[in-house]
């Protein structure tokens, strides 16, 4: 007897004993069983179990109390709609490294007391990384680049997008010209950007144009992530929080300030050495911050 006709026998009360078999050695089919019960044989369903005199009954909920239905907001179903969009038409592939955030932490810890005095806000991060980025753009053109059809357009100028988490979605503000602007004016444009962001007044000038993009998951707790392009640009550097990890500096063993880097690209017009080289080149200037200052 097949699994199929003891499990139609047991739902419908047949005894199988009854039952002729019409299958390969007088066997039990399922057509047999369900011919009983066509016919009455059955003695119907089994009752469902009755729970135990005494024990308490489920919780009765009021319709809509376990599911909320909300509208996405304009905002976020065009993200979505992007996303989407850059999964299907790139071929994206991710690479990874880390960097010793000693350094940075060290210059913004000497100057931090006097720059909040000046401009009445912290140094934050985005800038150094910033600079850094423009620096390996420079270096490797094609990181900077556009697919457009069957050409690729290369930039000559670095307009770069900051990823700012609001309460309506991430968005992704523009500092424009960002090479041009000094270390301070990127920090302040930043920080504007941000405030706009924050207060719901950007522009879709602030939002458009960008020629690359940072988006810093570290302020959320993420240790490591794997950022999506944001069209039509090619790249996207992810960064991420900041460990205290032993690591290997010289031939000693040393606890330092380590913070994982993941650039996600297209592999269609960005090569792998590219993309690796690209990374090693944002490590070096942020492990050597002077690099970013006087541009070498």
């Amino acid at each position: 007897m097949g699994p199929a006709a003891r499990i139609l026998a047991e739902t419908h009360g047949v005894d199988l004993a009854r039952v002729t078999g019409t299958g390969p050695r007088g066997n039990v089919t399922k057509e047999d069983v369900q011919a009983v019960v066509d016919q009455g044989g059955g003695k119907g369903p089994a009752p469902a179990a009755k729970p135990a005199a005494g024990a308490p009954s489920a919780p009765q909920r009021a319709p809509g109390e376990r599911e909320e239905r909300v509208k996405m907001s304009r905002l976020r179903a065009r993200i979505a709609e992007r996303l989407v969009e850059v999964q299907h038409t790139a071929a994206i592939l991710t690479t990874f490294n880390e960097v010793d955030m000693g350094e940075v932490m060290a210059v913004r810890g000497r100057y931090k007391e006097a720059f909040r005095e000046k401009y009445g806000m912290p140094i934050g991060f985005m800038s150094f990384f910033t600079k850094a980025c423009i620096e390996a753009l420079k270096a490797f053109p094609a990181v900077n680049a556009e697919l457009d059809g069957d050409e690729v357009v290369y930039k000559h100028y670095y307009d770069i997008g900051v990823a700012v988490g609001t309460e309506r979605g991430l968005v992704v503000p523009v500092v424009r010209d960002a090479d041009r602007r000094s270390f301070i004016e990127v920090e302040l444009e930043i920080a504007r950007l941000a405030g706009l962001a924050r207060d719901n007044k950007l522009t879709m000038g602030d939002l458009t144009g960008g020629t690359f993009t940072i988006s810093n998951g570290g302020i959320y707790g993420s240790m490591l992530s794997t950022p999506i392009i944001n069209p039509p640009q090619v790249a996207i550097l992810g960064m991420h929080n900041i460990v205290k990890r032993a690591v290997v500096v010289g031939d000693e063993i040393k606890v330092r300030p380590m913070m994982y880097l993941a650039l996600s690209y297209d592999h269609r017009i960005i090569d792998g050495r590219e993309a690796v080289q690209f990374l090693l080149r944002v490590k070096e200037c942020i492990e050597d911050p002077a690099r970013i200052l006087l541009e070498i």
